[in-house]
């Protein structure tokens, strides 16, 4: 079929588009990143110091490089609604995030919608694929404290393991309030076949919008973040104490991202954004830690249970457009999540200012030198 003008118009735009996108966040990229790592060196005498001020303020500069990534689909189109429960009631307290897994953009999307939600970003913690270590952002996220996984059956024991130790370096030392992870430990279509034959085996739901997760961080993470002592029982032996700083983990949060027509936004759309504008769905459901099971098996049938009920979240949305309201209720609640654009332009001119300023910097230094 011939290609008319107009067709063709569009193409050469988009294409366009595309690469100003894609020169604008390479530019973005290494102007940020390098900025954010020599912060941060600068101020090492501070983490000596005061640490907790040290960390508040690579809170604060982790929290706009997420900003400036969030613009990027921001920029496109590419906005977020929520439904459920509202979590900026629990936006200061220590709560798990569980989240859906279908493609890459999922990460983008939480950067986007969680940048409203007070405190939370700059003091979040990620479990992401050890893969993330080697691009981009894997520096800020290694110094920011987050946690590279690398799946298989031959590596899960030892890095439950290290994923316990590093929760207990790490979490309560940087002050962490939410840790989010997809317990899918894959993508959607990379799991789904795998997982329905489980499913089949074992006499489980047939799963079509997301698969059966898999327990181990989320135990990992219930057993050590959770405060000991629960319902004025203590359940760490003599050596613990009834008094602590910390309130613990207190929340479990059940995120289910949906996108329109079960299409996914992956991570080079958010970039280059040649996409039409699309509004990803976002719904929340709030559970309080005390509600959830211990033991392995309780724990492995209740988290059973929130991933059915996220397929049928699913399979509702994608038939209706819309996720069902609360039970007991008739209608359901959504909100429009937004951002500034002023403040977003603000973020972005900070992080070529800080590059122009340390490129400055090092010419005078090697003028000096040599």
């Amino acid at each position: 079929m011939a290609v008319t003008l107009e067709q063709a118009r569009r193409g050469g735009y988009t294409c366009l588009k595309a690469l100003l996108r894609f020169a604008f966040m390479v530019a973005n990229n290494l102007v940020a990143i390098p900025s954010y790592v020599l912060y941060l060196i600068v101020l090492q005498p501070l983490r000596i110091l005061d640490s907790k001020s040290f960390w508040y303020i690579e809170g604060v500069l982790f929290k706009w490089l997420l900003a400036m990534v969030a613009s990027w689909g921001w920029w496109a189109g590419y906005t977020v609604v929520e439904w459920g429960d509202d979590v900026k009631a629990v936006s200061e307290d220590e709560a798990m995030v569980l989240v859906n897994h279908q493609a890459t953009g999922d990460v983008c999307t939480l950067m986007m919608c969680l940048q409203d939600k007070g405190t939370v970003v700059r003091q979040m913690m990620w479990l992401m694929d050890h893969i993330f270590k080697y691009t981009n952002f894997g520096i800020v996220s290694l110094i920011h404290g987050d946690f590279f996984i690398r799946q298989g059956r031959t590596h899960r024991d030892q890095q439950l393991v290290l994923l316990k130790d590093h929760l207990e370096k790490y979490y309560r030392s940087r002050n962490r309030k939410w840790i989010v992870l997809f317990p899918e430990g894959g993508f959607l279509r990379k799991r789904r076949e795998t997982s329905q034959a489980f499913a089949k085996k074992n006499n489980l739901p047939f799963l079509k919008h997301v698969t059966l997760p898999r327990l181990g961080a989320t135990q990992v993470i219930l057993k050590t973040l959770v405060a000991p002592q629960e319902n004025g029982t203590l359940s760490g032996g003599d050596t613990v104490r009834k008094e602590s700083k910390s309130k613990g983990l207190q929340w479990v949060i059940d995120t289910t991202i949906a996108y329109p027509k079960a299409e996914p936004i992956d991570i080079q759309t958010w970039i280059l954004g040649y996409r039409q504008p699309t509004v990803t769905h976002v719904h929340y459901r709030i559970f309080p830690v005390k509600d959830v099971p211990a033991e392995p098996e309780a724990l492995t049938n209740w988290l059973y249970q929130r991933f059915i009920e996220k397929e049928d979240l699913l399979t509702h949305f994608y038939e209706t457009g819309a996720f069902p309201p609360p039970q007991g209720q008739t209608k359901a609640i959504s909100r429009e999540m937004t951002l500034s654009n002023l403040w977003l332009v603000a973020i972005q001119s900070f992080a070529f200012l800080s590059g122009g300023m340390w490129y400055c910097l090092f010419q005078y230094l090697y003028h000096c030198l040599f």
